[in-house]
């Protein structure tokens, strides 16, 4: 990605604004690993060979940078799993919301988290499903295979409930909830926070829509048939986690599936058809690949993963601890904080400490300093 905008970025700055928020973010994918972030310098202490180590940016919309945060978010969440199925289902906005959603992306996210949270966490309480409160997380992706713009949550909901009187209710007939019911009170839910939400920052809606009035739109959306997809129940807590990780540190488009930088166009691997997992290389301009890369940069600070029921922050050890004396469940060993070193081995089955050529060990024998980073400007010409 970071090549991408090197070789693109000029000829797309000198005809577009960059917001402060986007510029921070085109900063840190560039200077990525270069000398530019700062480092050290390491020797190895029987054959002299020279490497250099240079920092990472740890932007989470970085594809370079998401490998270990992923592995140590993970490695928290085994303390969290129970031993019940988990669900995965999936709450989609219809696109007809999609310029809404780049103007007021916050508080269109923000309507979005609360109506699939409450519509979870309602759906669980009801007696006629499981009469108790859930366990939940909650994942915010706004991409396409295309890149295009596709707000959708992903739910990973543990397979029952604790109920008030500290017993397991497991869900009946191997399914979590009717998934049209939950379509519909998905939608208005979400609908109704919207509505709200309009009014309350008065605006202009009709004007951003390109003509169409709202009253139109809104009937539209009503009429629209909101689906939630749902996965069949996953496997034990290993599945879980593996499962889990394609989804928690995923940015818009990973480095690997960028194919191809040639003849101003940005070659890169698609879902051909995503029942059958084939894919295929589209191809698309320099500067509209950036445009499409962009429009997923999330607000400042926004959360895109959190956690609801018996795993909200608030009382999750609590909660957690009484739903595993119902399973009859032990509790976890605490993780281990990791070191580079140990991970690198873990991970990829190398020994970042030894050198290739001989085996010997490296040492640090300079530390290059950081350089004051410089464009691009977050306004574009005048």
């Amino acid at each position: 990605m970071a090549e991408v905008l090197r070789t693109f970025g000029p000829a797309w700055l000198a005809s577009h604004t960059l917001s402060a928020r986007v510029a921070k973010v085109w900063r840190a994918l560039v200077v990525c690993r270069t000398a530019a972030l700062g480092g050290h310098v390491e020797t190895c202490a029987s054959c002299g060979k020279v490497r250099h180590v240079y920092h990472s940016c740890r932007n989470r919309h970085c594809p370079t940078c998401q490998t270990r945060a992923k592995d140590a978010w993970l490695r928290a969440r085994r303390q969290e799993l129970l031993p019940v199925p988990y669900f995965h289902l999936v709450f989609t906005v219809p696109h007809a919301l999609n310029n809404l959603m780049g103007r007021h992306a916050r508080g269109l996210y923000e309507c979005l988290f609360a109506a699939v949270s409450e519509t979870l966490t309602e759906f669980a309480a009801n007696p006629r499903h499981l009469g108790g409160e859930a366990a939940f997380s909650l994942i915010l992706h706004t991409w396409q295979q295309d890149l295009g713009r596709h707000v959708h949550l992903h739910a990973l909901v543990a397979g029952g409930a604790l109920t008030q009187g500290g017993g397991w209710k497991t869900p009946k007939r191997g399914f979590l909830f009717p998934v049209k019911a939950l379509s519909k009170v998905f939608r208005g839910k979400f609908m109704a926070r919207l509505d709200a939400l309009r009014s309350k920052e008065g605006w202009r809606v009709d004007a951003q829509l390109g003509g169409t009035p709202w009253r139109d739109l809104k009937r539209a959306l009503y009429l629209h048939d909101w689906v939630v997809y749902a996965k069949q129940p996953l496997g034990g807590p290993a599945q879980v986690l593996e499962y889990l990780g394609r989804y928690t540190h995923r940015v818009a488009i990973s480095n690997e599936r960028i194919v191809g930088i040639d003849e101003g166009q940005v070659a890169f691997r698609v879902r051909a058809d995503p029942s059958s997992g084939k894919k295929r290389v589209m191809h698309l301009p320099g500067p509209a690949f950036i445009e499409r890369f962009f429009l997923h940069v999330l607000p400042n600070g926004f959360k895109r993963i959190r956690h609801y029921g018996l795993l909200a922050p608030a009382h999750k050890t609590r909660r957690l601890a009484q739903a595993r004396s119902a399973l009859a469940a032990p509790t976890p060993e605490p993780e281990v904080i990791e070191s580079v070193a140990a991970f690198m081995d873990r991970v990829a089955g190398i020994d970042w400490t030894r050198c290739p050529a001989c085996a010997g060990h490296f040492v640090v024998t300079a530390v290059i300093t950081p350089q004051r980073l410089h464009g691009p400007l977050a306004h574009g010409p005048p």
